[in-house]
Parts: structure tokens; sequence; C-alpha cells
């Protein structure tokens, strides 16, 4: 998605006053996994250990497997089997995991993109997979604002909920008494209950930073403007030294309890020593020393929230580690997005609730947001290359701690567990020389390289996946699966501005759907990386389409014009464009496009389409770092399958994933999926 226009949106704190409880303390020291010790479980009950792989392509591991580079998978394969995994339509990740989690499609779970929009309010935007309510009534007391929940004020707090719908294929376990544990599950903030409490799960991919972002930096340097720069992702600020000590001010939560909220903010003392190059920050009575590319250990953060006298302040507590780039002459410190504190989580971040703190207790402090390795740093030009590897690295070797702890405390039932490096690595390394060897960005030598980089990293995930199947290959089904694949992503589609060549969209000089669109001219119009809406009468609230012939006079329009589209050099552009009305099915798709655009390989959605802003030209370079992707059409980039238990069905996809574990356990298919067991013809 444009992570450029989230400053867009209309947000609201991630904490409420109930929830503002967790202190401040000590640095805790990360985990990094060292190797396994091989434990094997000793529980006697059937095991299921499923391993998602974010991002992980088809061809490559094809490729690196027929060389000899991923010896664990192949030898997997063999015993049981690999295959395409069919992925979501679109290819998007919070639909395709929704996919997996229903064994369904989004029209069981209602997530078609990041982005959706409320047609009553002409396209405003919010994220599908969870969004925050307003409350409803507050009390007054000075500069503050109460909301009371209790009987005679009865005001509703803020809530935010999970929007992914229907029924998560682990309650049929539940039921069964048993037991499952996902880590860092996607599509699943905040987390489903468990109605039986044999399921435990921490939350993953759409879990927000304190800040209620998918994840903003901070970044502080002598050379930003003074009045600091607000970027998508990210905030950087000026450092002024006096006599080589300055002061810096990081930017937490709001605090909602205020009428006019404002975010509670920390101050550092940073004092540099230019001979010995090294710097120290002294944050709330703790001393940080660092040197050039050093990164600190996790620190912890106590955001104090103003309350009305005579009630006690409140406390919210997040973490944060710093790298410092530079020393001198241009001083250049980086934050990470201030997690929520996993040892005492000012909100939920697992089922049950102390489960995350729980594992902080063993593991010490980890990242909670969703989105961990800081591809905007990278895009932004805050990183280069190496530091956002290094950053990216810091990642996966806590996750892996991580990951040697889910396996120490397996017994028996469902083990999932998530890898993302595959997938926000390749975003910004991946470029297969061999479909395009010009690099928008990157001479072809560059582009090699860092391609190299995404193949290192498979490497090192076969080596995870050959432990897992030496310790349990005869003791467990074993699933390694993929959302969807990869594919090099050169050139760009605005949407909108296609729509406004063509007279669907108006007026001529519109520069924002949110801003500046004259609806009463308007027919069709782009939200999100794949959508495309009808303004239909009836449904949105300016629309002018008329339902029926209308309707679908349009539609067959749109539809083969955009087949047509075709780029300066000849390239097919759009390889299909799908009718949510035909592959959709169930009760939950208020908010599905109307048109899924399924992009060749090599293209997608712009940065600008995404909420809805034009550009003069329809067709433009990438001209970002983030030069790999998967929006595309789904038949362009399907995942994987890789099992150690032999299976019959053809052409599995993700929705068959749930109920093949389903079967694995002896419970039939619920008839609330739509995929079928893999080991079923």
């Amino acid at each position: 998605m444009n992570d450029n226009n989230k400053s867009k949106f209309s947000r609201r704190s991630l904490l409420t006053g109930a929830a503002l409880t967790a202190g401040a303390g000590a640095v805790a020291a990360t985990g990094y996994w060292l190797g396994g010790i091989n434990r094997v479980s000793r529980g006697f009950g059937k095991k299921v250990i499923v391993i998602g792989v974010d991002g992980m392509d088809p061809r490559l591991c094809r490729s690196l497997m027929n060389a000899g580079l991923m010896p664990n998978m192949k030898r997997m394969s063999a015993a049981g089997g690999f295959s395409d995994l069919g992925t979501s339509c679109p290819p998007q990740s919070p639909v395709a995991w929704a996919n997996f989690i229903n064994g369904s499609g989004p029209g069981s779970h209602g997530i078609f993109d990041f982005i959706h929009r409320h047609p009553h309010e002409q396209c405003a935007p919010f994220f599908s997979a969870a969004e925050t309510i307003p409350g409803n009534g507050f009390l007054e007391l000075g500069d503050h604002q109460l909301q009371l929940d209790f009987w005679p004020f009865n005001h509703t707090p803020p809530e935010t909920v999970l929007r992914r719908q229907g029924v998560p294929f682990w309650d049929f376990l539940d039921k069964q008494k048993i037991t499952s544990v996902f880590y860092d599950l996607p599509s699943n903030y905040p987390p489903s209950p468990s109605e039986y409490g044999h399921h435990k799960c921490i939350c993953g991919m759409g879990t927000p930073d304190m800040l209620g972002s998918y994840g903003t930096y901070q970044y502080f340097s002598e050379d930003t403007p003074a009045a600091g720069v607000e970027e998508g992702g990210g905030k950087r600020s000026r450092v002024v030294f006096d006599k080589e000590s300055a002061r810096i001010t990081l930017v937490g939560p709001e605090n909602s309890m205020l009428k006019d909220p404002l975010p509670v903010t920390v101050d550092i003392d940073v004092h540099r020593d230019k001979a010995s190059n090294a710097v120290l920050l002294e944050v709330q009575g703790q001393k940080i020393m660092l040197t050039p590319g050093e990164w600190s250990r996790w620190t912890k953060l106590d955001f104090a929230l103003s309350t009305p006298r005579p009630l006690p302040t409140q406390h919210a507590g997040g973490i944060c580690r710093f790298m410092l780039q530079e020393v001198a002459p241009n001083f250049r410190l980086y934050v990470t997005p201030i997690n929520v504190d996993p040892s005492a989580p000012a909100v939920q971040l697992s089922e049950p609730e102390n489960f995350i703190s729980d594992v902080s207790g063993d593991l010490g402090l980890f990242y909670t947001t969703g989105f961990q390795e800081d591809h905007k740093a990278r895009s932004n030009g805050v990183f280069d290359d190496d530091e956002f590897r290094r950053q990216a690295t810091n990642v996966l070797e806590e996750r892996l701690a991580l990951f040697e702890y889910a396996v120490e405390n397996y017994d028996d039932g469902l083990l999932f567990f998530y890898f993302s490096s595959s997938d926000l690595q390749s975003h910004m390394f991946w470029w297969n020389g061999e479909e395009n060897p010009s690099h928008p960005t990157r001479t072809s030598q560059e582009a090699a390289s860092r391609y190299q980089y995404v193949k290192e990293l498979y490497q090192r995930l076969d080596k995870i996946i050959g432990d897992i199947y030496d310790r349990y290959g005869d003791k467990a089904t074993i699933y390694v699966m993929s959302d969807h694949g990869f594919a090099n992503f050169g050139r760009q589609f605005n949407l909108n501005s296609w729509l406004r060549d063509l007279g669907y969209l108006n007026p001529r000089e519109c520069t924002s759907i949110l801003t500046d669109c004259d609806w009463s001219r308007t027919r069709a119009y782009g939200m999100g990386i794949n959508g495309l809406y009808l303004n239909l009468k009836g449904r949105e609230r300016d629309g002018i389409v008329e339902p029926g012939e209308e309707q679908e006079k349009l539609t067959r329009q749109l539809i083969a014009r955009l087949k047509a589209v075709r780029d300066f050099n000849g390239q097919q552009v759009i390889r299909n464009v799908y009718r949510s009305s035909e592959i959709y099915s169930g009760n939950a798709t208020a908010f599905a496009p109307d048109l899924i655009i399924g992009y060749a390989r090599g293209y997608r959605a712009s940065w600008e389409t995404c909420l809805g802003e034009l550009t003069e030209d329809v067709l433009l370079d990438n001209t970002s770092a983030w030069s790999a992707d998967h929006c595309a059409d789904a038949l362009e980039v399907p995942g994987i399958l890789c099992c150690n238990k032999p299976f019959v069905k053809g052409d599995p996809s993700l929705v068959d994933i749930a109920p093949s574990i389903l079967d694995d356990f002896g419970i039939d298919t619920p008839k609330t999926m739509s995929g079928r067991s893999i080991f079923q013809s």
C-alpha cells in the first residue's frame, strides 16, 4: 500500500485511558537464536507444524533446489510433495492470510485489500483488517475529557475491532480440545478470542505501533530542516548541539484524555564525543553508549499521560532501539518505531492476554509491530541498502529466538510460526534479471548483488526447515507454505489517471479523489492497490451510475479497455480484470470492489493510486527502493506448498490448508470452508 499517504487517515489514539497501565523499566536483553538444542516433544498427541514464510516464491525455490542450494526443502519434498500454492485474488498479504485463516475466500472474511473505503462517506479510507471506532460521550474536567462506561454515565470508549469476519479454523480445534499456538499470525489484530481455552496466538501483521500506525520511525540529524519533516512511515527532526550536547524529543502516543489530544513525548539528552567517535544517550535514567553503525538493545520508555486531579497519572510503556549512523560532521540517529512493550502491553497483543508477556518474561523484549523490517526508512533514504539489510537481519535473529522458544515449548496439537523476512527483504532486493535486465534505479551488477541477498536468505530459511524436519519428520505433519510469490516491479499504473483520461473521472484537473473530485461527473474510481469501484447510485453517497443496465454496460466497457492497455513498448499492463460478483461468494462482500485489477508481471498500481491521488502520466517508472512486488494477477505470483506427507489434490490453494490441517486431526471440513483437504482426491 502507499505508506506515503498514511498521514491522510483520520487516526485516533491507539490507547484509551482504561488501557494505560504499563510502566517503565530497565533495558531488557534481546534473545538471539544461536541454534537449537534439538528438543523433541514428548507429547503423545497428534502433531502438526506449519511454517508460514511470507512471500517465498516457487520459481526461485525450484531454481535453488535444483542447484542443490536448498537441500532440506528438496528432501522434504521427496518425502511428501512440493507445489505452487494458489494465492488470493488479489494477492495481497492481509487478504491471503485471511484466506488461510478461514479456509475460504474474501467473501467469507471481508478483507479485499490493505485499504477499504466507506461508500456512505464517499471514499473515506480505512485499514481493512482492523478499525478504531470512536467513542461516544465524555465528562469534561478542565482540559480533560473522561469516558466512563458505568452508570450513570454509560459512555462508550473508543474500540479497535478486528474486521476479519467468518470462523477461523482454530475454533474447530479449540472446540475439540486440541491445542493450537500461533506466533505472529497476520490478519488477526486484535486477536480473536478462544472460547474453550485451547488456542493461543501472538498477533502479527496488522499490529500497530504506539502511534497507531503500521510503523513510524524517528530520525534526528543536523541537516534536517528546522521545521522537521513528516514523511510516509517516519518523522525527521533537526538536532542542534551546544558544546557537543543536545536534547531531542521522541514523540509517543496521543493522550486521548485531553480535550485536544496531544502526543506524549520523552526527552533524550545527547552527548557527542568527536574525538572518540561516540555518542552517549541519556533517556529516563538509562545511559546508552553508541558508535557509528552500532545498535542499542531494546530500551523501555515510560509515557506519562496527565489526568485531571485527583486522579493519578496514567502510564503507557513502549520500547525502541537506537542506531547511530554518524557522529560528525552531520550527526544522524535512527530510532525504530515505538513498539508496544510485550512485557507489559498497554493493549491486547495476544490471546490469552498474558501469553505475550509470559513469552517476553522468558525471552526479553522484541518487536511487536506487524511490519518489523523498516522498509520505509530505506524507501525514504534514511537507510542505505546495507543499513536496511542489517536491520532486517536483526529482525530475523530476533524471530529465530522466538521460533526456538516456540519449538522448545511445543508438545502436540498445532504449532504455527510466521517469518516475514522473505517478503520485506524481497520487496527491496528482489530483481530477476532474466525477466528484465534493466533495473529502474540500480545497475545490472548492483541488482544482481542485491538479488543474491534474497537467495542467501532462502538458504538460511532452508536450514531452519531442515532443523524442524530432522526433529519431527517422522513425528508430525509439517507444512512449509507462503501466501504468494514475487515479481519485478519496474513500471507503475495510475488507475485514477487512466479513468480521468478516458472521461470516467472528473474534472480533468483533479489531483485526488479525496479532495477535488466532481462526483456528479465521475462514474468510476480506484482505491487501494487492486480495486476499482463504480460510483453506484444508492450505494455511494454521491453515486450517479444507475444499477442494472447502465452498471453492466459500464462494467463491460471498463474490463475491455483495461485489458487493452499497453505500455510504450507494446507490453500488456493488465493480465486480467475480475468481477467481484463472479469470484467472491459469502456474506461479507459489503466492502468488495466492483472490479479487481490483475496486473501483468513487472507492473503494479502506482504509489499514488492507492489512496486516490492522480498523476499527469498514467504509466511511470517505479523509482522507489521498493522494486519488487506481488500485487499483480493472482496467476502470476502463486505461493509455495511443501509438505512431508504426500498430498493428492492438484492445484492446491491457500483455502485448502485449513481443511487439510483439520483433516489431519480427524475433523471433517466445515460448511464454512470452500477449500478441501489436500490429502483427499
